[in-house]
């Protein structure tokens, strides 16, 4: 039996969700570490008996039913001692030729999943007086150009922790929000691959209209991605949202988050994007 409870984390194959499962379980919890095949399981498995590997595809809705019916099995009266909804995909393109496809599978998996996998956990988390976390981005604060999609997941998982935090007020389930920037994790790097990939594919016209331009702006996030925070900070914060007396509603870790912040919410949208695109080497 777990001596601090038990956590669920999606998306926990690699990055920030695999960082957070093996610093829970080292922690002393029960973790159930969502990935979404074997080999990610077999690979997750050895890294002590707290980290339990759990087959998750939150697009999947008999994946998240089977799954839950084993988290009840495990946990029993003791319920859940937080959710944290972490599994996303980055799809970057231009808005004007983005497959549909593709956007409708960027919603699906940052912010359905998200949604669905909450469902299905509530009564275990009311039964363990749990917490949810949502793993958001400094994207659902501020839009940046060809990362559209990203950004309309991470501001929709935004109103959807917020309309959450309120209606689950009465059973004291606190809904936190980490936002944070650039972080050292592989999500990126499958980004701007995938991103090269797509654009091969988009039509001629397209690939002529905005290849140059984003060209600029994957040079600008590759620099940002050297420099970027270690997961240490997102972990810990995170750590913080689940375990604190009083969490905050929102987390921006990594250096500069707070002003970013205060940036998107003070300055005229003009101004905004006048910033944002010279911060890319953009015209304006």
């Amino acid at each position: 039996m777990s001596k601090r409870g038990h956590l669920v984390i999606t998306g926990a194959s690699t990055g920030i969700g695999a960082a957070c499962a093996s610093h829970f379980a080292r922690a002393g919890f029960t973790v159930y570490a969502g990935v979404r095949n074997d080999n990610d399981a077999a690979r997750l498995g050895g890294r002590g008996p707290n980290l339990v590997p759990l087959l998750l595809d939150v697009t999947d809705e008999s994946s998240i039913a089977a799954a839950v019916a084993y988290l009840t099995a495990q946990a029993g009266d003791a319920g859940l001692r937080g959710l944290v909804n972490n599994a996303g995909v980055a799809v970057a393109a231009p808005l004007e030729c983005v497959p549909l496809a593709k956007f409708r599978q960027q919603l699906e998996v940052n912010v359905t999943g998200a949604l669905a996998v909450t469902q299905r956990c509530l009564p275990l988390l009311r039964r363990g007086r749990g917490r949810i976390v949502n793993m958001s981005s400094v994207s659902g604060l501020v839009a940046p150009p060809f990362l559209g999609p990203y950004a309309a997941s991470k501001f929709a998982l935004e109103a959807l922790s917020d309309a959450l935090r309120l209606e689950l007020k009465p059973w004291r389930i606190a809904v936190a929000v980490i936002e944070p920037g650039p972080v050292a994790t592989p999500i990126w790097r499958k980004s701007h691959a995938a991103a090269a990939g797509l654009m091969a594919e988009l039509p001629a016209a397209c690939r002529a209209l905005y290849q140059q331009p984003m060209q600029q702006v994957a040079r600008v996030m590759e620099d940002a991605a050297r420099r970027a925070a270690p997961a240490d900070q997102v972990v810990a914060a995170v750590e913080h949202a689940l375990l604190s007396l009083r969490p905050r509603t929102r987390y921006l870790p990594g250096p500069g988050m707070r002003l970013a912040m205060w940036l998107s919410r003070l300055f005229p949208d003009r101004w905004r994007d006048r910033g944002l695109l010279r911060h890319y080497g953009l015209p304006d």
